[in-house]
């Protein structure tokens, strides 16, 4: 167990932000007193981060709520930080040492390889099937439920409406329900690039091309493969060849090296550079809408909607976005009656709850029936209707590291060649990814 678990640490995993230590004595008196009211959660943020602040008052709303049973819950912070990751390295720890919380946060695509390692306490019966249905979606493996979200994640193309008008683009018409197509996508391009508003050698945009050392690249481009009709891999997660390299697979890896071949895109666009209005459209999650209303002033004002705007991603043989983010889940440690904490699973998953959390956030609500105030034209309703509609969860596998690894290389060699060897790169991946998850 300890050897799969560690090998999952080492492979590419979202970036956060610093280290923050949490402690792991109290967790020990904790986990060793199987009918204790003192229960411990553990989240992935620093303590300084917004998302830190909005868990900080759902637990303390718990506290006080329980105060006269004796129920206390302790919350630790141990905030990830890249690729050989801090969190999940003292989760692994944790589990080898017997120390685990009851309570920890985990990537959604990483609950196959939790649960099937034991790390993760199956939940399915804790739910009825009312409650099960007021989530977007749920963290399964073999049809049983292992995570219950903590937010939503979508993600869409934010637009310099400044930009796309001294181009002369009118992008109204394309909605959730009306997405423009791949060719549409790239006509857009081109009338942009053709327009001459921006530098030569600037991307007219940002598809995130060169974030492959983290699951950003892997999280916001496989819906486009998706999108042309094509799939990763079989029912089992294990079999690659003939699925990923398939050829409507291959079409959709074709269309991002179109916008490479054309200019639209490229892997040297800096992070800042749609923010500072020297590219017309940057892929991202929910997350940014706050960096566009509040960090960027200077090319956006503050809270000035009228100067940028999210479209829905677009739609090849079908409509296909991402969803899926961070979820709670409740540990296999040495508590043996997870009464309680089963008790404080559904507290801090409530509706109520996961208001708390998106409002620090800015992500969407993680259940249908959480009170939000989006009106149409919103880019978060634009995030959150295509979420309901188009959304399609990463590949359920117990491989699913080395699936992002294997994504995240095919993308990183698209950046040399023709249009012909995408199709040599795309087989040459899936069958090093088969090898792979036959080692797993």
């Amino acid at each position: 167990m300890k050897k799969s678990l560690l090998a999952l640490l080492l492979l590419p995993l979202i970036a956060s932000c610093s280290i923050f230590g949490g402690g792991g004595s109290e967790e020990d008196d904790v986990n060793s007193e199987a009918g204790s009211k003192k229960l411990t959660i553990r989240f992935h943020v620093d303590t300084k981060n917004k998302e830190a602040m909005g868990y900080e008052k759902v637990i303390a709303a718990f506290n006080e709520a329980h105060a006269k049973d004796g129920v206390k819950v302790t919350a630790t912070y141990v905030a990830r930080t890249g690729s050989n990751d801090q969190y999940e390295q003292q989760l692994a720890r944790d589990m080898d040492e017997g120390t685990l919380p009851d309570i920890v946060t985990f990537d959604s695509p990483n609950c196959a390889r939790y649960a099937k390692e034991g790390f993760l306490y199956d939940v399915t019966n804790s739910f009825s099937e009312e409650e099960k249905s007021k989530f977007v979606t749920l963290n399964t493996y073999q049809n049983k439920i292992y995570g219950l979200p903590i937010q939503e994640g979508s993600a869409g193309f934010y637009y310099n409406k400044q930009i796309f008008a001294a181009a002369g683009v009118n992008v109204d018409a394309y909605t959730v329900d009306n997405p423009w197509t791949f060719e549409q996508f790239k006509a857009v391009c081109a009338q942009i690039r053709a327009s001459g508003v921006l530098d030569a050698n600037k991307a007219v945009v940002d598809m995130r091309m060169n974030a492959t050392t983290d699951e950003t690249a892997t999280y916001l481009l496989y819906p486009f493969v998706n999108a042309a009709g094509g799939e990763f891999l079989d029912s089992t997660g294990l079999k690659a060849k003939g699925i990923f390299d398939s050829a409507k697979s291959i079409n959709g890896f074709k269309f991002f090296k179109e916008l490479v071949l054309n200019g639209y895109t490229n892997f040297g666009t800096g992070a800042t550079d749609f923010f500072t209005g020297k590219v017309a459209m940057y892929l991202s999650g929910g997350w940014s809408t706050r960096e566009c209303d509040y960090d960027y002033s200077t090319t956006f004002g503050t809270h000035d909607r009228g100067k940028w705007g999210v479209l829905p991603y677009p739609r090849g043989e079908r409509n296909a976005a991402p969803t899926g983010s961070w979820s709670f889940g409740v540990t296999n440690n040495k508590r043996e009656d997870k009464t309680l904490v089963i008790e404080l699973l559904k507290f801090i998953t409530s509706a109520a709850s996961s208001k708390t959390i998106v409002d620090h956030t800015s992500m969407l609500p993680a259940r249908n029936d959480t009170e939000f105030n989006y009106n149409p034209g919103d880019p978060e309703y634009t995030l959150r209707d295509q979420l309901q509609k188009s959304g399609i969860q990463r590949p359920e596998t117990v491989g699913y590291p080395e699936f992002s690894a294997t994504f995240g290389k095919v993308i990183s060699e698209l950046r040399s060649g023709d249009l012909n060897s995408v199709e040599t790169i795309v087989h040459n991946k899936a069958t090093e990814l088969e090898t792979l998850l036959s080692r797993v």
